[in-house]
């Protein structure tokens, strides 16, 4: 009990942000226009600017086990056809709202309420695990999305959407920041100081500030939509989702820090990006939207307590 009280006092402050950002538009009526830049702003610059500060010291970060890809996107793959199979049998839904059902029991919002919650729960050793994720993250369950989506419309798979999504990963700022500060770091040269000390300082926002964001960006969702249906990704996503990749860490026998790692990742409330590719099939916009809200209030606690009972 000692252990999940300290990690819920060390994961409080983090969701006080996101209230705050919630607050400051919900309440405050701050314009829409300050939500988009200041989002922008995280995505583009800051936690980008974070991981490449990060993985540029690639050389002094503590060794990951790469099998924790295993453990994380297996339990997605376990949780995604879970998913899939509930919203048929249980709320009759057809091929691709199936399809984005089962995403939002999978897909966390890691970029900016995953990174900020690794590195103070767990403390920096965890980030390298956390990247490795990220860098995946996006390709695989978009791809596994996406041909759930064209086999349910079409009954077919097209390699036009797959490399369509290979070249969207590619361009996303985080996974860019990843992949240049790792080739730096692999060179084993330092950063000049003045770049150092610049990329630090844009680091040391990125964590504060994608926890404001997240919680502007909430105030633009209302909740509506079948409230079974949004209590069910929830249950899939804070404990379905984190319970099959603990399974898989100690099948294949991860090591503490990567299984807490993944654990939290995957303990993290429903990403926006659902709610976005929701709206894009004209479908369950509703019930993501509450999905959204909901996880991320209740993420405050299961979030922790999944990080205590993996460890």
């Amino acid at each position: 009990m000692s252990a999940l009280l300290h990690q819920i006092y060390l994961s409080t402050p983090l969701f006080i942000l996101v209230f705050i950002g919630y607050g400051v538009m919900r309440w405050a009526q701050w314009p829409k226009v300050m939500s988009e830049s200041l989002s922008r702003f995280v995505f583009s610059l800051a936690l980008p600017a974070m991981l490449f500060h990060l993985m540029s010291d690639f050389s002094k970060l503590p060794p990951v086990d790469a099998r924790l890809l295993i453990a994380f996107f297996g339990g997605c793959f376990i949780v995604f056809i879970l998913g899939r199979f509930m919203a048929w049998k249980l709320f009759k839904l057809d091929g691709v709202s199936q399809s984005v059902f089962a995403l939002g029991g999978i897909f966390s919002n890691n970029s900016m309420l995953g990174l900020p919650l690794a590195k103070m729960m767990l403390g920096d050793a965890a980030l390298p695990s956390v990247a490795l994720v990220l860098v995946f993250n996006s390709l695989i369950l978009w791809t596994l999305v996406t041909v759930s989506v064209e086999l349910a419309k079409h009954g077919s798979f097209s390699f036009r959407g797959f490399f369509h999504t290979v070249k969207s990963v590619l361009k996303n700022p985080i996974v860019f920041g990843i992949l240049t500060g790792t080739a730096w770091g692999l060179t084993g040269w330092k950063l000049p100081l003045l770049i150092d000390n610049t990329v630090g300082m844009i680091s040391g926002a990125a964590a504060p500030m994608a926890l404001l964001s997240l919680g502007m960006g909430l105030a633009e969702y209302g909740i509506g939509g079948n409230w079974g249906q949004s209590i069910s990704i929830c249950v899939l996503k804070l404990i379905g989702h984190p319970l099959a990749a603990w399974g898989i860490a100690r099948l294949i026998g991860l090591p503490i820090m990567e299984t807490q790692a993944i654990v939290l990742l995957a303990s993290i409330a429903t990403g926006v990006n659902v709610y976005l590719m929701a709206r894009q099939f004209k479908t369950m916009e509703g019930v993501m939207a509450t999905s959204l809200l909901v996880s991320t209030v209740l993420a405050a606690v299961t979030t922790p307590l999944c990080v205590v009972l993996a460890g």
